[in-house]
């Protein structure tokens, strides 16, 4: 008995699609192509081969082969050929040309050229016809091989791409569960591991259509990945039994698991069906999009461990509260970047001096743990300085010559003020920030006349500007990152901020609240406001 002629990429029986107006010769070759195991379909005519075609196409069951005689009644076998391969949904069908009459080289140049992959004349040994057609089989074989594993080393290089992009750890994890499931054609999990309690997990958009995991599924999922870690630095691909597995994350039945581990004991998992790979060749392919997402991860958990030191760092450093200031209302706000965005500098300081209430506001350049830190020293140097001499002059003066001692390559923006409640006379100094917003309570808020270069330029500042707020007046200080958006002058963002002040209600608390809902929302920086108002009360003399 012969071997089965198996199909090219499912290891079933291959199909071959015999197209011959002489019904004798079809019979003759189905017959010795059935004994080789292949699935005859006989056709007699090129219009009854695209018709053949076009049914099994829709149906998703094309042919593995067609063995085309080169005199059909109404088409050639060479033009029947040229249509096939015309069509990107046939032109993977291997087509072998036959003929009775003899052939030459012409004939055979011409099957060539139309596209077919071997001419055979007949009639021919029955072996010879089965071992051209194995070596069509096979040549199909491999050219899909090739196509395949391009194209899933193409997936595979985009899905690096996007995981090398993304902003945060849940953000990995999705874009790898979205590749994973690219990869294999199923559902896929992937969970990114930092300490004992830290797990972030992403669903791809198939493995979401499964069912939401419920309960403790997370923490169960976790505790099995953890049982079956590789050693720091390695790459491990395991099988669980779906009984194990919560079947709420890629369906029921086993499921592969393939982790990555850094050095630094951040671990990745990719989870898969088993079913997904039961070819065996998306394997290798899983195992190195693993590797990548790991690679992506660490740099994502230090910047996030780094981001969660610089919020403790500011949140325990920037005032919770403000002390009472007779004959002033002062409120603030702080609101830190969204969580895909960079830590900042900003801060904000109300102080009473035998001169008055000092107040500030400012930025320090960068986006860094390194900028929190510095904006801590400005904060304590500006504490420290305001009890010998709270002019804010003299204070930019000294805050910038410390910047240039003890930070050389940092810069930083500030606004200082110097309010005497009883008078209601004001100085301001501006290191390159936002001059004041003033919002009198009768007339047009208008921004105070003051500015100057940045601080640790070493750069000489001019004088301070001078006002008078009037019982009633406001005064409004903000950091950029509540206005400035990209692509936007910022002069026009300041007269809208301009703008939705001047309708804002009387009280500080309620000016800010305003302004954050205007202005504050989803931000990728630092936010911080400070207002002040003189109370009605205070009697300001000229």
């Amino acid at each position: 008995m012969n071997a089965t002629a198996l199909h090219p990429r499912t290891g079933e029986s291959s199909t071959v699609l015999v197209v011959d107006d002489t019904a004798a010769n079809r019979f003759a070759l189905s017959a010795v192509l059935s004994r080789a195991g292949h699935v005859v379909v006989p056709v007699a005519s090129a219009g009854e081969a695209l018709l053949e075609l076009d049914v099994r196409l829709r149906a998703g069951c094309l042919p593995d082969l067609a063995l085309v005689d080169v005199g059909l009644p109404d088409l050639s076998g060479f033009e029947l050929c040229r249509r096939v391969k015309a069509l990107p949904s046939l032109a993977g069908i291997p087509v072998v040309h036959f003929s009775a009459r003899p052939s030459g080289s012409v004939d055979r140049c011409q099957g060539l050229d139309a596209g077919g992959e071997a001419y055979l004349t007949v009639p021919a040994e029955p072996e010879e016809i089965r071992a051209v057609v194995r070596a069509a089989l096979r040549g199909a074989r491999e050219l899909t091989a090739a196509q395949n594993q391009f194209t899933r080393l193409t997936l595979l290089s985009e899905a690096v791409v996007e995981v090398q992009g993304a902003r945060c750890l849940a953000e990995l994890a999705a874009a790898a569960a979205d590749a994973a499931d690219r990869l294999t054609g199923h559902p896929a999990a992937v969970f990114v591991l930092g300490g004992e309690s830290d797990v972030h997990c992403g669903l791809s958009r198939h493995a979401a259509q499964t069912g939401l995991p419920r309960g403790r599924d997370e923490e169960r999922a976790a505790v099995l990945i953890r049982r079956v870690l590789c050693a720091p630095g390695g790459i491990r691909s395991t099988v669980l039994p779906g009984s194990l597995w919560p079947a709420a994350y890629v369906g029921p039945g086993d499921v592969r698991l393939v982790l990555a581990r850094s050095r630094d004991g951040l671990s990745v998992c990719l989870v898969t069906p088993v079913r997904a790979d039961a070819a065996g060749r998306i394997g290798p392919l899983a195992v190195q999009l693993a590797r990548a997402t790991v690679l992506a991860a660490e740099p994502l958990l230090r910047y996030e461990q780094e981001r969660h030191v610089a919020l403790t760092l500011q949140r325990s450093f920037l005032p919770a509260q403000l002390p009472r200031m007779p004959g002033l209302q002062v409120a603030f706000r702080y609101e830190p970047a969204s969580q895909q965005a960079e830590i900042g500098g900003d801060f904000y300081a109300a102080l009473p001096t035998p001169a008055g209430v000092l107040a500030g506001i400012g930025d320090v350049v960068g986006h860094s743990l390194d900028a929190a830190t510095v904006m801590v020293e400005i904060r304590h140097a500006l504490r420290a300085y305001s009890i010998e001499d709270p002019r804010p002059a003299r204070l930019v003066d000294r805050i910038d010559r410390m910047l240039q001692h003890y930070h050389p390559d940092t810069t930083a923006t500030l606004c200082l003020i110097l309010v005497d409640p009883d008078t209601g006379r004001v100085q301001v100094a501006n290191a390159g920030h936002i001059p004041p917003l003033i919002l009198p309570e009768r007339g047009e808020p208008y921004y105070a006349a003051a500015a100057g270069p940045l601080l640790g330029l070493g750069l000489p500042h001019p004088r301070p500007a001078e006002l008078v707020l009037a019982p009633g007046d406001r005064l409004l200080m903000v950091t950029d990152g509540l206005i400035e958006t990209r692509g936007t002058d910022l002069a026009v963002s300041m007269e809208q901020l301009r703008g939705a002040a001047a309708v804002a209600p009387a009280g500080p608390d309620a000016l800010c609240d305003t302004l954050m809902s205007c202005f504050g929302q989803d931000r990728a920086d630092d936010i911080a406001l400070l207002a002040l108002r003189v109370s009605p009360g205070v009697s300001p003399t000229a």
